[in-house]
């Protein structure tokens, strides 16, 4: 069965989308059997690793995946070993839909689950014996689709970009992974907080990577992201046939431990 994990932080700029499609394409490389599903209604994993524009997906997301609980005819195969449930603009109807059963097609379909937050969970439980892993890329808010990630997963990577205002999203993060942990079946826990966007010029954001260790001790990874044009790029080459790749993974290479499916170090 799938090991899930969800990178999240309710603040946009972290590099939630570029860190999820990186994990899942190195894993898949790796020769593991990875899902990327895109719980954010921007799309931007979507188009990382399909190379086409989100709304090419509509009606063929992970929206009515959720709606139907299962998540077979809407997988998109990427490559070999990695496929993804997609998203787009409608998935910020999902709120609507789960509180008065309409779908943003006029449909009822109602949900008739014990838990509003696991419909996510519920969904990929059609496929999860399918994969090795199942990565999730998240919105930049505490949504709903934001606990529905949480709830299916057993470990959530928090991503820290260097600054004031990521800073102090931090907190209320963590509470709502103890709030998942609390409904969900799979022991949702922090397994590291990544640092990330590092731009080393500032000295503030060097006050922020120091403060925010001394503050988790224990979660925080050694490693430190800086901001590097090749990896800004890859939004532009994907992945594919992307002549800068190599160079930008000898600079952020994802290192990931089976043995016990822990992750020691990202992006190291």
């Amino acid at each position: 069965m799938a090991i899930t994990i969800t990178m999240g932080i309710q603040k946009g700029g972290c590099g939630k989308s570029t860190t999820t499609g990186i994990l899942a394409y190195l894993l898949s490389q790796d020769g593991y059997k990875v899902l990327a599903v895109d719980m954010d209604s921007q799309g931007n994993l979507t188009e990382l690793l399909s190379k086409r524009p989100a709304n090419e997906f509509v009606e063929k997301s992970v929206l009515e995946a959720m709606q139907r609980l299962d998540p077979t005819n809407y997988l998109v195969p990427i490559y070999e070993n990695l496929d993804l449930l997609p998203a787009n603009k409608f998935l910020a109807t999902f709120p609507r839909w789960i509180y008065t059963g309409v779908t943003y097609l006029g449909e009822k379909i109602r949900y008739n689950g014990d838990n509003l937050s696991k419909i996510l969970d519920e969904t990929l439980e059609k496929v999860r014996d399918n994969y090795d892993f199942i990565v999730i890329d998240t919105p930049p808010s505490l949504s709903e689709q934001t606990t529905n990630a949480l709830c299916a997963s057993e470990y959530v990577v928090v991503l820290f970009e260097c600054s004031n205002w990521c800073y102090s999203a931090i907190p209320n993060f963590m509470d709502t992974v103890e709030g998942a942990r609390n409904v969900s079946k799979h022991g949702t826990k922090v397994i590291g907080i990544l640092r990330t966007m590092n731009d080393v010029r500032r000295s503030d954001a060097k006050a922020f990577n120091e403060m925010i260790e001394e503050d988790y001790p224990n979660e925080v990874f050694k490693t430190i992201i800086t901001r590097k044009a090749l990896i800004g790029r890859l939004s532009l080459y994907g992945f594919n046939q992307n002549a800068e790749l190599k160079q930008a993974f000898q600079a952020n290479v994802v290192i990931f431990h089976p043995c016990r499916y822990s992750i020691d170090h990202i992006f190291t």
